[in-house]
Parts: structure tokens; sequence; C-alpha cells
């Protein structure tokens, strides 16, 4: 059965309860669930600069030749970051971390821009002073361990991850989290709502009876609300026993005139 625009728009505003209901609980767990039950996440970041090494810095200027050697080096070195030669070290170094080289292959993220010399390392984890205390160490361990690696010195590090008084977490976003629900939501109702209009296959109007048997409706029968039906049985016998007296008091003043 086709149905054109004032058929979707008469299905959603008959169930619009509904619609509501499931948009509105969703939304508010999706909000609990971000306050309450989602532990926040903090990250802690450092920048690494690759540039020329300390004697060419010194005698020489630096050229675009030495610049293109050190952004194809860039991509090298993060290459060497997720290695054990780096991060087995951290381990060993810092068993207060309580990670494994695998582990914090994984956990520290390397961001690059293009053409751009500056590489920038990332930690996220459930507690900040951790996760400060994991990327900065990352960060000298490689700056410490290239020259030995690559027999170059160009690794210096711009910026230090620090302490926050009053870090704020990048995850969970509860704002985000509110939206996803409540679009997921919406679409998984009003899916819901033209799901169960598809499989009601009941005749309810004189026009869902034209529409399927293409035939003129003749008459209705109309549903008597209960109430009505209860005052009717109660009317009935009054009416009876008035009948009732009045033809008493019509015997009993016949039998009186005769005498």
């Amino acid at each position: 059965m086709e149905l054109d625009l004032r058929d979707y728009l008469r299905i959603l505003r008959k169930r619009w309860l509904l619609i509501s209901v499931i948009v509105c609980f969703a939304t508010i767990a999706a909000g609990l669930l971000s306050v309450f039950v989602m532990k926040p996440v903090y990250e802690a970041s450092t920048k690494i600069i690759v540039n020329g090494s300390s004697e060419q810095l010194g005698l020489t200027r630096l050229d675009l030749n030495s610049v293109n050697l050190d952004l194809r080096l860039i991509e090298t070195y993060k290459e060497i970051i997720k290695t054990g030669a780096i991060m087995g070290k951290v381990a060993e170094e810092h068993p207060e971390f309580e990670l494994s080289a695998n582990q914090l292959i994984h956990l520290v993220q390397i961001r690059t821009v293009n053409n751009s010399q500056v590489m920038t390392l990332s930690v996220k984890h459930r507690d900040h002073r951790a996760a400060v205390d994991i990327v900065n160490a990352v960060s000298e361990t490689f700056q410490r361990e290239i020259p030995k690696i690559m027999t170059v010195d160009n690794v210096s590090i711009l910026d230090r991850a620090e302490y926050m008084a009053n870090p704020k977490p990048v995850s969970p976003n509860i704002p985000l989290n509110v939206a996803i629900g409540f679009i997921v939501s919406l679409l998984f109702a009003v899916g819901l709502v033209f799901l169960l209009e598809y499989l009601d296959d009941t005749l309810k109007t004189e026009q869902d009876v034209k529409q399927v048997l293409g035939l003129p409706v003749l008459a209705e029968i109309t549903k008597i609300p209960e109430e009505q039906l209860i005052v009717k049985t109660e009317v009935q016998p009054l009416k009876k026993a008035e009948g009732a007296r009045n033809s008493v008091s019509i015997s009993d003043k016949a039998a009186n005139h005769r005498s």
C-alpha cells in the first residue's frame, strides 16, 4: 500500500507518545551513563622537534635539503618510538608505571602535521598524573636513545607535559553522548513506529476500507461505551416498576367504583 506524506505524518502523530517515551528514556540514560558510570580519561602530551644536528647548527646554515631530510626522518622516528628499543627502556626504568613495553606501545599516540618538523606524543590515562609521567618519560627516553640508534642528534623536546591543578577529562564527552543518544533513539523510535504500522493489518477507518477493499462503506456500527450500557440496564427495571404500580392503582380504583 502506497503512502503519501500526509499518511506518514498521520502515523507519527498517532504514535507520538511512544516516540517521546523512547527518546526521553534513551537521552536521559545516555546522560546518566556519561556522568555516573563512565570513568573520566585524561590526556597529556609533549612536542618534539626534529631539526639539524648540533654540530651542523653551529657550523652552517640550515638549507632546504636538511629540512627535507628531517621531514623524512620523522616517519622513521615514529616507527622507532613504537618499538621495544624505546618502550622497553621506559618500562625498565619506570617500574612504578606497572606497564609492559607492549602496553606502552598501544598507550602512546603520535601525531604529525604535513610538512612540519614537530611530533606530538600523547597519552590517555584515567589518572592525570600518570599520563603526564608516562608521556614525559617516553619523550626523554627517545631523545636520549635516538643518537645511539641513528648516530644523529637532531631531536629536541619543545614542550613537556605538566601537572594541572584542575585537569579537564577528554572523555566522556557528555554533550556529545547525549546528542548521539537523542539522534539514535529518535531514528530507532521512528523506525519502530513505521514497523508497527506495517505489521498492523486491521481496518480502522472508512478510508482503510476503500484503500484495501476498493468498496464503498454502506453503514457503520458504532461502539457503545460501557457506562451507557449500565445506565440503560438500570433504567429499564425502574420503568417496569413504575408500570406495575400504575396498573395496581388503576385496578384498585376500578374495584372501588364497582363496590
